[in-house]
């Protein structure tokens, strides 16, 4: 046989898909080498139509008896990675198969929750982050007081990193570094609802714009418009 045949029968008859997950987790699953084994050669006979293969069709390709087999499924379904399933055709004719459904769930789960430790790992980073930033652009070590202040905009009123930044950044270009001008401005962003940065960058335009006016005008219009106070009609 050339070469070239055999290579044409390889190609021919197909590749097997195994998650990536199950390599990198099924370890932390407390699933042993010569499981996951197993379970590969599941998915590589459900590749060809094969989705009950017996302990005889694994011990053709596994070193290990069908007695062998037949312990690893049974402790495959009694830990809650592998059920069978029952089907009927449209003769009325039962037909079971492995499902490894349950596997894929708690995969699954288990990234979700190493992301969502990740996400909290990074916001509390983040958070951490920004203490230091204030300290930095104060030029001094906050006070006990102060930081309490920060934590419950993260806390109570939900602000996010980004936003206190963003307040912070607003009193340095005001030259009005104090927390009382950055608790007014992140009060007026929640009054209106600003929660991005973008929102952030339109809304301090339009302030802006509006202090560019007549200060009568404006002093006028914001009585009308806002009965309480306006973070930018500070006067120090």
């Amino acid at each position: 046989m050339q070469h070239e045949d055999r290579l044409r029968i390889w190609i021919e008859q197909g590749n097997v898909n195994i998650s990536l997950l199950l390599f990198q987790n099924y370890k932390s699953l407390g699933i042993s080498d010569l499981d996951a084994m197993l379970i590969m050669h599941m998915t590589a006979f459900k590749s060809v139509n094969n989705e009950f293969p017996t302990p005889a069709d694994f011990s053709s390709r596994m070193n290990l008896t069908e007695n062998e087999i037949s312990m690893i499924l049974q402790r495959l379904m009694q830990r809650g990675f592998l059920r069978i399933e029952q089907s009927q055709d449209a003769n009325g004719v039962l037909h079971e198969k492995f499902s490894l459904q349950p596997l894929w769930v708690r995969l699954t789960d288990k990234i979700s929750i190493v992301v969502e430790e990740s996400e909290e790992k990074t916001q509390k980073e983040a958070e951490g982050e920004i203490y230091k930033l204030f300290e930095q652009e104060f030029g001094r070590f906050l006070s006990p007081m102060e930081s309490e202040s920060i934590s419950m905009w993260l806390d109570v009123d939900g602000h996010s990193v980004e936003i206190i930044r963003a307040a912070l950044k607003e009193a340095v270009l005001a030259e009005k570094m104090s927390l009382r001008y950055i608790d007014r401005i992140l009060f007026e962003w929640k009054k209106k609802n600003v929660k991005t940065l973008a929102q952030v960058e339109s809304t301090s335009k339009k302030f802006r714009s509006v202090g560019n006016r007549p200060v009568q005008q404006e002093r006028a219009e914001t009585v009308k418009r806002v009965p309480f106070y306006n973070w930018l009609e500070e006067r120090d």
